[in-house]
């Protein structure tokens, strides 16, 4: 079995291609720069060259697939023009380019659990329409997408440095206080799609995911379950929210003068400090049998030594 896929060189497409290949299926990479994916081609990931808005490339990364999956997305910038062009109108051409064929494939999508609070960012925004635009667009063709919350694992760059932090014995709180987040370790995400990719029906609509954690974590759990891990007390290090604030508003600036886009901007201080990023597994569950594994403590073991192997 065939299966299109995505932002293969990223963290998440990265992992999924691997357990792919790994579990018998052919994989086709929609690649930017296939200088990047040289890996992948070597693993025997057919690459096709281009991007979500070449039709071309686009018709030849979906014919005769079996499955599609979406996890490419632009998670920096400013205003909804730094995020509509892929994580809304690049979701609606591979859509439509997949719905298009003799026989459509199973239709993934990797969203965001931004999307269920789009007022509070351009990103969250632009996640939200991607989802509506594979809705609307999708016809009789099976889909399905799933939010995630924060996701890490081996060879994240995002989240890494946090967790480096908390193996020094330091957690810089970045929440508002009585914030409680849901996490997801990478191996789990991955099972998840293949899980959903192996049923006998795709289930259809827009699933939550976390690791199982019941009610998600709070900084206080977050801080006592990396001490556990380290066999000795770390210091919470609270942010002060309008420092965080002054940072982003900051960070606007120089990415104003620089012309790159921001670490921080006010959108994403907007969605650091919104009170509820809890999930609910019971939906996904319930359609496709899925169970996470990896709950926080193995998981940031799992990463930091993977981070330090690869120095």
């Amino acid at each position: 079995r065939l299966v299109a896929l995505t932002c293969a060189t990223g963290f998440i497409g990265g992992a999924l291609a691997h357990g792919l290949l790994a579990s018998g299926w052919r994989v086709r990479a929609l690649v930017r720069n296939p200088a990047r994916a040289r890996t992948l081609s070597a693993l025997g990931v057919q690459l096709v060259p281009g991007d979500l808005s070449d039709s071309d490339a686009l018709q030849r990364l979906v014919a005769d697939a079996d499955a599609v999956v979406h996890c490419a997305g632009s998670v920096r910038g400013v205003s909804q023009a730094d995020f509509d062009p892929v994580n809304a109108t690049g979701v609606a051409h591979l859509v439509r380019a997949a719905a298009a064929q003799p026989r459509p494939p199973r239709f993934l999508a990797l969203s965001s659990l931004a999307a269920r609070e789009p007022q509070l960012s351009p990103y969250a925004a632009s996640k939200h329409a991607g989802e509506q635009a594979l809705a609307a667009a999708a016809g009789p063709m099976p889909w399905l997408a799933l939010r995630p919350p924060a996701v890490y694992g081996p060879g994240d760059r995002e989240m890494l440095p946090l967790l480096r932090w908390l193996q020094r014995g330091i957690a810089p709180v970045l929440g508002a206080p009585g914030a409680r987040l849901s996490l997801l370790f990478v191996d789990d995400l991955v099972s998840a799609l293949e899980q959903c990719l192996n049923a006998p029906e795709l289930p259809q609509g827009i699933f939550e995911l976390h690791d199982g954690h019941p009610q998600g974590y709070s900084w206080e759990e977050i801080v006592d379950q990396a001490a556990a891990f380290r066999g000795r007390p770390v210091r919470a290090l609270r942010v002060p929210l309008p420092l965080l604030r002054g940072l982003a508003r900051a960070s606007l600036v120089w990415a104003r003068l620089s012309g790159q886009p921001p670490m921080l901007s006010p959108g994403k201080y907007r969605e650091l400090t919104h009170p509820d990023w809890v999930c609910d597994n019971r939906a996904l569950t319930r359609a496709s049998g899925w169970q996470p594994r990896v709950q926080f403590q193995e998981g940031l073991a799992r990463t930091l030594a993977a981070s330090a192997g690869s120095r």
